[in-house]
């Protein structure tokens, strides 16, 4: 996460009044373990007494999820002096609501770092630039084989691949839906596998996954989206996670040939396919959109 949430702490809405030339503005008095409290003028219409909020203080470089870094000065707030700012989740890179404040459990302590109250780790990042013929280094395993390459380094720790277990060695499982998949397209795509895991519970993800996945820009959804994106950006692997019960048919058909078939992509957008996009479909419709091949 960009900039680690410096400078946010944990705070306690004291008192809360209505701003005297601003409608839509709240005064607060806020208490973030300081000597004193301080004021800080809200616009959040969800802001109240007695919350647990994050406050980011004079100083703080903001990252939000959308724009430019900001940093936190004290101001003047339609004349209302304003000594750090309340926070909502996009304003500091942890979401993309901007409904409101983001409001903490009860039990929050007052001056706590945000970046201890969230488990934050001290990572440091690294960006490159690819092209389209490098798709080998498009994961951490595949830049990490090319450094050692180039830099001549030599292990002979099989560490990485340790926790790795052959998919021909799992076990198969009984009394279960088979799901039968078909390539159509042999040309396009070599090989397409899958494997059906039951007793699954969607969720929302650990920390630690959640962390890994902000530290590169990704949004965490939960618990099986997520480790699907994990795999991918650690080993270069596409992976996608279907529920089974809507698979229709129980097949997975893997084929072009969909021009002006009407699919909506995850972000809510109805796009019009061409004959050449591959697709990944159940037995009448296209599922997903097969963009990444094996590399």
């Amino acid at each position: 996460m960009k900039g680690g949430l410096k400078g946010i702490v944990i705070g306690e809405v004291m008192e809360k009044e209505k701003h005297p030339d601003a409608d839509k503005l709240s005064i607060t008095k806020v208490n973030v373990g300081g000597p004193e409290l301080l004021n800080i003028v809200c616009g959040a219409p969800n802001v109240a007494a007695g919350q647990k909020v994050l406050v980011a203080m004079i100083g703080a470089k903001l990252y939000p999820t959308t724009g430019e870094p900001f940093e936190i000065k004290k101001s003047k707030i339609r004349g209302a002096a304003s000594e750090g700012m309340i926070c909502a989740e996009d304003e500091i890179g942890l979401g993309t609501s901007h409904d409101g404040i983001l409001i903490l459990p009860n039990d929050a302590v007052v001056g706590t770092p945000a970046a201890d109250f969230f488990k934050l780790e001290n990572d440091s990042i690294l960006e490159i630039g690819l092209t389209p013929n490098r798709a080998d280094a498009a994961s951490h395993y595949g830049v990490a084989r090319d450094l050692a390459a180039i830099l001549n380094c030599k292990s002979n720790s099989n560490s990485h691949q340790a926790h790795l277990h052959n998919i021909f060695e799992l076990p198969e499982a009984s009394n279960i839906n088979k799901v039968e998949i078909k390539v159509e397209n042999t040309e396009a795509c070599k090989r397409y596998s899958g494997l059906v895991i039951s007793g699954i519970t969607v969720k929302p993800s650990p920390d630690w996954l959640k962390n890994y996945l902000l530290a590169i820009g990704l949004r965490p959804i939960n618990n099986i989206v997520d480790i699907t994106n994990f795999v991918l950006h650690d080993l270069g692997q596409p992976l996608h996670a279907f529920d089974l019960d809507k698979i229709k048919g129980n097949k997975i058909v893997v084929k072009t040939g969909l021009g002006n078939t009407k699919f909506k992509t995850l972000d809510g957008t109805e796009r019009t396919l061409q004959d050449n996009d591959l697709m990944i479909c159940n037995e009448s419709e296209p599922n997903a959109w097969l963009v990444f091949l094996e590399v």
